[in-house]
């Protein structure tokens, strides 16, 4: 990485406020001088990736940040190296590695500089990141493959869908999500467990057949989604759902609803197609 012709100009984010972060345990990781940068970090980069992140104690969640990274780096024991710029100390630094928020973060991989985070992030969304890098990393050649740690309620379930037993799979995610609810794989996990479910053994081209000539009864139409989505066509089991709860109101309307939140789980939230559906939904509520 070639340093610009400005490397030594002030640095100024000074629209940071207070209150000033407690600096008085040491930062983890390597601090990242103009002396060492291109001697030490970029040498080092060539072995493990090296993740950099610019803070400042202007900024309480930066530090906040830089402490989080330092905890998973020591559980990755060795897998890649942490190190920090304090852009009150070291200006010209985070002006050459481009920092334009705070905290920034960019990764190099090979000497090569690759932004990375330009804003707080969750210790989980961090160690996606991390995982990301790693992997981006041994594509490279350097360093090894990540092997994500699974759960062992995630094993116990996995292990239950290869024999077919859908009701032990399902206990199994509800155990995890009663540990860590916040776990976004385990509601993926459950949510796919209850429809195989309750689609296993269904006749779908009966029920197709079915719903259509009886277009208002719930239990019908809430099935038929249910086989659309396991066929791979959302918006009809989107839009056969949207329709039928705008007639419906109380229990029943709750019914439909939950049902769509369910299957709106099974997707990717930014698929223009649960967007659309969501917003439908908001509308038909409210």
């Amino acid at each position: 990485m070639s340093l610009p012709p400005n490397f030594s100009q002030a640095f100024d984010l000074s629209s940071l406020g207070k209150p000033k972060a407690d600096t008085s345990t040491p930062a983890p990781g390597l601090e990242v001088t103009a002396q060492n940068l291109q001697t030490e970090i970029l040498p080092l980069s060539e072995t493990k990736p090296v993740v950099i992140l610019c803070w400042t104690p202007r900024s309480i969640e930066s530090l906040e940040l830089l402490r989080t990274l330092g905890k998973l780096e020591a559980e990755d024991a060795g897998k890649w190296v942490l190190a920090y710029v304090n852009i009150d100390e070291q200006a010209p630094v985070a002006q050459a590695l481009q920092a334009r928020t705070i905290p920034y973060g960019v990764v190099f991989i090979g000497g090569q500089a690759i932004p990375f985070l330009e804003q707080p992030l969750s210790e989980a969304q961090l160690r996606e990141v991390i995982l990301k890098i790693l992997t981006v990393a041994a594509q490279q050649g350097i360093g090894d493959e990540p092997v994500e740690a699974t759960e062992p309620e995630e094993d116990e379930a996995l292990a239950a869908l290869d024999q077919g037993d859908y009701a032990t799979a399902e206990a199994a995610y509800k155990r995890l999500l009663a540990r860590k609810p916040n776990d976004n794989y385990a509601k993926l996990g459950l949510a796919q467990v209850q429809l195989l479910a309750r689609t296993h053994g269904v006749d779908a081209a009966k029920v197709m057949e079915e719903a259509v000539k009886n277009p208002d009864d719930i239990e019908l139409q809430i099935q038929c989604a249910d086989v659309e989505v396991m066929s791979g066509y959302l918006e009809p089991a989107f839009d056969r759902l949207l329709r039928l709860l705008v007639l419906f109101d109380g229990d029943e309307q709750k019914r439909i609803k939950d049902r769509l939140l369910e299957l709106f789980a099974l997707v990717d939230p930014a698929d223009p197609r649960v967007i659309k559906a969501r917003n439908q939904l908001a509308n038909a509520l409210f």
